[in-house]
């Protein structure tokens, strides 16, 4: 089989053994290839066009491992809805890195590939359903130009798995500058091992985050480095409407990437309190926690590294607690800023906020569409519907207008500004739903259909008219384990 350019390393390897198991993929039956992401691989530096479909499926079920590969699970702990446990990939093997012809890495990791030590009672599989689900969404959230891990390939294996009924089973590649997570750094917390938590920080700042070394304390650089990164990222969920739906710390990526796409929404009715996950039955990572949340796993981050910030524990707790108190203000900064950008306003004026948050308040009251309110307005094209001819909008929208004039006479720079951070198309529940019912039926279609206006989803034309109607029926999400 020609190696269509893969050049695998695995420097996870070089940490202790304790942050991982080698533990090779179970082969399946008969994979076959159901999606290949080809614009991807050529950024990776692959080329499959010498490979056979069987060829490329063996590849990415697990079933041929290349040169240099060396499949690890990673062994982590985190708080799941607040409780803390020990957990690890227990469906999951991390092939190795590869390194593009721009010089960048990435993580190749199979998801579904089987049993590891840390399944605890799992089959270690995963069905063809939420695999297709998150290649949609991570490929969407992509084209919104949020941070993401990225979905390479889905193959469906042949075998199904059993969850309430028999189901298709798949695996899913996906692709991350990295897979290491706060919860990594809390599972050797747990242990109280400070070698291992000084080994894994290091690695990471030497992978990732090398400007930190220049600081007087690299761990406390660290912990400020990724606070303003995770808040940054939490700041473009909400511009989107994005309810990540498990928000655990085993789900924070110190890369700052979006990973996990299980119980994920994009909100329709504009309901800050909107929650989709059915095993969140307190709301606790609903659409305006997420920012609480955030600071919350955060925290937690913190902990792990309070030894290595300073030896003197309560120094470091002092020191640690410095860079948590910015939080709130940086996000509160990083959400003005962002909101701004959805409303055209180039520059900061006192009155700013309360505008923004009259606006939230009413499209609450009228349960307004987040997506297509924020669109209308950037494209001066709002429906002459009841909603948006009421009184309080009409007055609230003449005083947006005055202000938009205010911070700039051009309103040209202050509409491009507005459609560039206003998306035509989100994945909408109910469309998503659909088209993962016709690929689950056979017929993908409809799935590549939307898949291809989600690649571009700040364009607005006849394609992306069918996903832009909300969905108003009650909906809700599962893991899809």
């Amino acid at each position: 089989m020609k190696n269509p350019g893969f050049k695998f390393k695995q420097t996870y390897a070089h940490l202790p053994g304790v942050f991982f198991t080698r533990v090779p993929p179970v082969r399946v039956q008969q994979p076959e290839v159901v999606l290949l992401n080809h614009q991807l691989a050529l950024t990776l530096g692959l080329d499959f066009s010498e490979n056979t479909a069987d060829e490329i499926a063996s590849i990415f079920s697990g079933n041929t491992l290349l040169e240099g590969c060396d499949p690890i699970a990673q062994a982590y702990a985190g708080h799941q809805f607040g409780h803390f446990t020990n957990l690890g990939d227990g469906r999951a093997v991390l092939l190795g890195e590869q390194e593009t012809p721009q010089a960048s890495t990435f993580d190749i990791q199979l998801k579904g590939s089987g049993r590891t030590p840390y399944s605890r009672g799992g089959d270690g599989r995963a069905a063809l359903g939420p695999m297709l689900r998150e290649y949609l969404i991570s490929e969407a959230m992509h084209g919104l130009g949020i941070e993401t891990t990225r979905s390479l390939a889905v193959v469906s294996t042949g075998e199904d798995v059993f969850r309430e009924t028999p189901l298709r089973g798949a695996i899913l590649t996906r692709i991350a500058r990295s897979h290491i997570r706060v919860g990594n750094f809390q599972y050797a917390a747990a242990h109280r091992n400070v070698d291992w938590i000084r080994a894994l920080m290091d690695f990471t700042i030497e992978k990732y985050y090398p400007e930190v070394n220049a600081s007087g304390n690299a761990a406390l650089a660290l912990l400020d480095a990724l606070m303003e990164k995770q808040i940054k990222l939490v700041v473009q969920w909400m511009r989107v409407g994005f309810i990540h739906g498990v928000m655990n710390t085993d789900n924070v990526a110190l890369s700052g990437e979006t990973i996990d796409y299980g119980p994920c929404a994009f909100m329709d009715a504009y309901d800050p309190s909107t929650v989709f996950s059915s095993i969140d039955h307190a709301g606790r990572y609903a659409f305006s926690n997420q920012p609480v949340i955030a600071q919350w796993n955060i925290a937690r981050f913190a902990e792990t590294l309070l030894p290595l910030i300073d030896p003197d524990s309560d120094k470091a707790l002092s020191l640690a607690g410095e860079v948590m108190s910015r939080a709130d203000r940086f996000y509160r900064d990083e959400w003005l800023h962002m909101m701004r950008t959805k409303l055209g306003l180039r520059d900061e004026q006192p009155e700013d906020e309360a505008l923004i948050r009259e606006l939230l308040d009413w499209m609450k009251d009228v349960q307004a569409d987040y997506t297509n309110t924020f669109l209308g307005l950037s494209r001066d094209s709002l429906p002459e519907a009841t909603a948006c001819t009421d009184p309080k909008f009409k007055e609230w929208r003449q005083r947006w207008s005055l202000r938009r004039q205010k911070g700039s006479a051009d309103t040209g720079l202050s509409d491009c500004l507005m459609q560039r951070n206003n998306p035509c198309v989100i994945p909408r529940n109910h469309k998503v739903e659909e088209a993962l019912a016709a690929a689950n039926a056979g017929d993908l279609n409809p799935f590549n259909q939307m898949l291809q206006v989600l690649e571009d989803p700040y364009q607005e034309n006849e394609s992306s008219a069918p996903y832009q109607e909300s969905g108003r029926e009650p909906y809700q999400t599962f893991c899809g384990t």
